[in-house]
């Protein structure tokens, strides 16, 4: 074989790649400059130049943006507003790159920021309709509707091909009861996409609120037999046959939407009514803190005003003076190990077992251990617990097994999960404002401990979707509400280690041994453990603790003399 080649012919070689390579650059920049193209080859090939560093100034702007604008499509929100500000650093007067940026802000939950960004890019160029739009659904969300309404005129009068803009000047103008508006800004809707499903969806709940219940069942089931696991338009039926008085019609479809997705605020806030109006007020306050409780900073428009509706009934439902026996405290301890479609787990179901009797050994009075569940069972250990909950000063949860983050929700995971695609999770994992909403009830200590930040097992063949970010170790950063505190056995992006052969896991080890350490206040015994874990795995695992219990009375798992 020739190993041996000339200098000539390696010159002549390079030259000829170089000048292939070169109209590859220059496609690449026309398609990422082309608003026109597709999405994904725009973003690919804008990718391959900034990955290449072959652009600057307006160019790279316009490569960032849709690199930006592709995070926000992930719910990567935090990449997407560093790298959107790289771009407006770049080209301060591109409106696109500033709107795309106030979104950014806006799924954060930081509106005010949204709204700068918004603002500056309407001075910048007044006639440019969707950030109109954009400010408009701030000012819905936040019930300021003539404001609202203000802007989605504008946002037609200056985009009017734009679909959004109809439909959202047709929902304000539902909530204003201008309902022949409303039917009016459907029907130019439908006259840009006939086929698109916010129309008849929303249309619904207009006739509903006209009274209209024929037109309005009909918008609602023709999108339900096109889709029928569409939560969005189950739920929609289901509130305009409340507004009929059809409560069993209505229970009905929040069942089925439940059914189809278990972590569903709207359903729950829903089925919620329908049994605070039935007097079954135990099951009313179950559904409410099913939806009441969020670790995220931005719920879309009707997942809000569902979620307000749950937190207000909840407050008016519980009772205000103690119940039941003072210094009760419950516990449910889950190890899921036996897992169906990916590899088992062997320490969760040993390491809950460790926890559950030392718990019982501190005295706790009622410990529920459970191993191996799946959906339905988690969801009904679930809910069992939580009636246990509603009588005790301490409730605790403790869950070792499969957990992770997708699209910026932690998820834990039943043995029978498939998930096939990233945005199967929502339908067969538990959300950890369900696990919260568990604890909700109880007086003063509500803990939740997730000795769960392992890798991802379906990662290598989960399908990525452009709507979805899938993190393929541990959890989220999280904010829970006063009076919570939630204890992560492996700090948020990191994974816990499952133990040794047949030993337990690190974090499992330290919690048994530290929790029966009498007088140690609950605060500082979390900091023992993550210091514990910390020396144990040689600085590999380092547990984190998030929120705390009141800070006007001190807790101790054994107290001691």
């Amino acid at each position: 074989m020739l190993r041996v080649v000339s200098l000539t012919l390696v010159t002549l070689i390079s030259a000829v790649a170089a000048a292939a390579a070169e109209p590859q650059a220059g496609d690449d920049l026309a398609i990422c400059r082309d608003r026109q193209a597709e999405l994904q080859a725009r973003a690919q090939a804008c990718d391959n130049l900034l990955n290449a560093d072959r652009l600057a100034g307006k160019d790279k702007a316009i490569a960032l943006s849709v690199r930006g604008n592709t995070l926000i499509n992930k719910r990567d929100y935090a990449r997407a507003i560093e790298t959107l500000s790289m771009a407006v650093d770049l080209d301060p007067d591109n409106v696109i790159v500033l709107n795309l940026r106030g979104l950014a802000y806006e799924r954060s939950g930081k509106d005010d920021l949204a709204m700068a960004d918004y603002n500056l890019a309407l001075q910048k160029r007044p006639t440019y309709g969707v950030p109109y739009n954009n400010r408009g659904v701030i000012q819905l969300r936040r019930g300021a509707l003539q404001s609202a309404l203000d802007d989605f005129n504008l946002s037609i009068k200056y985009t009017p091909k734009f679909l959004l803009g109809w439909t959202n000047r047709a929902r304000v103008r539902t909530l204003m009861k201008d309902f022949d508006g409303a039917i009016a800004d459907f029907a130019e809707a439908e006259k840009i996409d006939p086929a698109a499903p916010q129309i008849a969806g929303n249309r619904c709940i207009t006739w509903g609120m006209m009274g209209k219940y024929d037109q309005a069942f009909a918008d609602c089931n023709g999108l339900i037999e096109k889709q029928p696991k569409n939560v969005y338009a189950i739920n929609n039926r289901a509130d305009v046959s409340m507004m009929k008085g059809d409560l069993d019609a209505a229970l009905k479809d929040y069942n089925t939407a439940i059914q189809i997705n278990p972590n569903n605020v709207r359903a729950h806030s829903g089925r919620g009514q329908i049994y605070e109006r039935r007097k079954d007020l135990a099951q009313a306050r179950a559904d409410y803190r099913a939806a009441a409780y969020s670790l995220t900073k931005f719920d879309e428009l009707d997942v809000a005003r569902a979620r307000a509706v749950a937190q207000e009934r909840l407050a008016a439902l519980t009772p205000q003076a103690p119940a039941g026996a003072t210094g009760r405290r419950v516990a449910l301890v889950i190890g899921n190990g036996a897992y169906k479609n990916v590899h088992a787990l062997p320490n969760p179901p040993r390491d809950s077992k460790l926890i559950a009797n030392a718990l019982r050994d501190v005295g706790f009075q009622t410990v529920i251990s459970v191993s191996d569940l799946t959906r339905d069972k988690f969801f009904e250990a679930l809910q069992t617990f939580a009636a246990e909950a509603e009588k005790a000063d301490w409730a605790v949860v403790y869950y070792a097994g499969h957990g992770f983050e997708i699209g910026g929700v932690n998820y834990l995971v039943p043995v029978d999960a498939k998930l096939a695609a990233d945005r199967d999770a929502e339908a067969q994992a538990v959300a950890l404002e369900q696990v919260i909403a568990a604890v909700g009830a109880a007086r003063k200590v509500r803990l939740v401990m997730l000795d769960a930040c392992r890798d991802n097992p379906f990662a290598p063949t989960m399908q990525r979707t452009l709507s979805l970010k899938l993190v393929d170790k541990g959890f989220s950063n999280i904010e829970p509400g006063a009076g919570f505190m939630v204890v992560y056995a492996a700090k948020h992006g990191e994974t816990a280690m499952d133990g040794d052969g047949g030993t337990d896991s690190p974090f499992a080890t330290a919690l048994a041994r530290e929790i029966k350490e009498p007088r140690v206040e609950i605060r500082k015994l979390f900091d023992i453990v993550r210091d514990d874990v910390w020396s144990a795995t040689r600085h590999e695992q380092q547990p984190f603790t998030y929120g705390s219990p009141p800070g006007r009375e001190d807790f101790y798992f054994a107290a001691g003399k």
